[in-house]
């Protein structure tokens, strides 16, 4: 009967030996990753407060244009960046598996069958033949991740897979309001070729009136050339508007993710509604905006990768074992004298590598710091993001204001101009002058008026939110989706 000690002490050594093993595999070299700390500013310019509930909503639902809607949802279906963006994750997420299979055994089957003769004069002790080989073997090996190099792998690897993910939110941000600000440019454009043309036939009837007054010689041709130049020139602003939304149209189709062409129109600018304004303290900017989530994914990484670098100064231990069979006919190959085995351990230890390890070290590291200056420099151009948005959206309203009492002011003058044109007491060139101010002003102020609707559009973008993640569940699976994060 077995001694009942002796089998408590190999059970203690047993499990010593175990803990000795989990004790070193618990052992990782390298700097642990920290989120470091950034000089948030206490508050924005204009002093904008918490309001989560608005800045989560799906904004540009709210200019209430089923068209403006239609399109987002189109581009976030079909927009190609947004495509590179899902395989970029996909890819990421195979890479991420590739480096965590390096932490669990490789097992391989393997069979071979040759037939081999050996020279007669070889320098052996007997002579030469032909002989049969017929070899069939199960392999494993396994590399003993002591040091923790295999874990900061996979560590960076996954903080790649997560940077990705977070990428393709800061498409999403990008292509929403770039197709928020593209539509809204395009009714400005419309409302501006509309005054032009309108204006154009306006003109153009005046001059033909003055040419009938200078022939029969009641206005000087000074008058009548003054006229026909200002049709002219408000003719020829047509053709160049006309240009400019072509393009529009066209920049709007590829970002829809189709061949350029028109664009459908829902309401005219004068009656799209504002969206509500989004608020948020400047240091959630850290969690809410994804290019700035991103940045810190590739400071995760970078900070990872010191550890694999520093992991190579250290023995690689590796596991082996085999267990085949071998047999000179293949009739012999299941009999149990065919077996074989084998088991194994190796250990490399660098001892002198010309300080290639070294720079690999201090490689990572440098990668590291411009990886953490990459993210405090995403951080403050979030906040700058942010407070220009809040600034435009305050100024753009006063632009647009003044710019509405400017075209008040000079239809008055105009009216005026006109009559006292018409009694005598002025020249042409007065009511040109006010014809011509008036147009500038109008297409003023529908350029005032689309830039005070793209500073919502802005303000949303730089505020980033839980719309993000709305816009993104409509954008089509890649396998990453699918699977879910790991």
């Amino acid at each position: 009967m077995r001694d009942p000690i002796a089998k408590t002490n190999k059970l203690r050594g047993i499990a010593a030996a175990l803990a000795f093993g989990l004790a070193l595999s618990a052992c990782t070299v390298g700097p642990d990753y920290h989120r470091p700390d950034i000089d948030v500013p206490p508050a924005w310019r204009l002093g904008a407060t918490e309001a989560e509930a608005i800045s989560n909503v799906v904004w540009w639902d709210q200019f209430q244009d089923p068209v403006l809607s239609d399109l987002v949802r189109t581009a976030l279906a079909r927009n190609k960046d947004l495509a590179i963006a899902t395989a970029n994750i996909d890819q990421a997420l195979a890479q991420y598996g590739i480096t965590r299979a390096a932490q669990s055994p490789q097992v391989n089957l393997g069979a071979n069958a040759s037939r081999q003769r050996d020279s007669a004069n070889a320098p052996r002790t007997f002579g030469g033949g032909t002989f049969n080989d017929f070899q069939l073997n199960l392999s494993a090996s396994f590399e003993l991740d002591i040091w923790g190099k295999l874990r900061r792998a996979s560590e960076s690897a996954r903080a790649s897979l997560l940077g990705s993910e977070e990428g393709r939110g800061a498409v999403v941000l990008t292509v929403v309001s770039t197709v928020a600000d593209g539509y809204i440019q395009l009714l400005a454009l419309d409302r501006q070729v509309e005054i032009a043309r309108r204006t154009s036939q306006t003109l153009g009837e005046v001059a033909r009136l003055q040419r009938i007054r200078f022939t029969g010689g009641a206005i000087p041709e000074s008058d009548y050339r003054q006229a026909e130049s200002q049709y002219r020139d408000a003719a020829a602003r047509v053709p160049e508007l006309e240009r400019q939304i072509a393009q529009q149209e066209n920049f709007l189709s590829v970002l829809l993710g189709r061949n350029p062409g028109p664009i459908t129109r829902g309401r005219d600018i004068d009656h799209l509604t504002f969206p509500a304004i989004p608020m948020a303290l400047p240091a959630s900017l850290l969690e809410r905006r994804p290019d700035v989530r991103q940045a810190e994914q590739q400071l995760v990484a970078t900070n990872a990768n010191i550890g694999v670098a520093k992991a190579a100064y250290y023995p690689d231990i590796s596991l082996t074992a085999l267990l085949g069979l071998e047999s000179g006919n293949i009739g012999g190959l299941f009999k149990g004298p065919a077996g074989l085995w084998s088991v194994g351990a190796s250990l490399l230890q660098p001892i002198f590598d010309g300080g290639r390890i070294a720079g690999q070290v201090a490689q990572a590291e440098a990668q590291q710091r411009a990886a953490l200056h990459n993210y405090e420099k995403s951080a403050l151009s979030a906040f700058q993001d942010v407070d220009n948005a809040l600034v435009d959206r305050a100024k753009y309203e006063r632009v647009r204001d003044e710019q509405t009492q400017n075209v008040e002011e000079l239809r008055r003058f105009r009216d005026l101009a006109e009559l006292r044109y018409r009694e005598g007491a002025t020249i042409y060139l007065e009511l040109a002058t006010a014809e011509q101010s008036l147009l500038n002003a109008e297409l003023a102020l529908v350029t005032a008026q689309s830039q005070y609707f793209q500073s919502y559009s802005n303000l949303y973008k730089a505020m980033g939110g839980g719309w993000v993640g709305e816009a993104e569940a409509l954008v089509p699976k890649g396998v990453a989706d699918s699977m879910g994060s790991q």
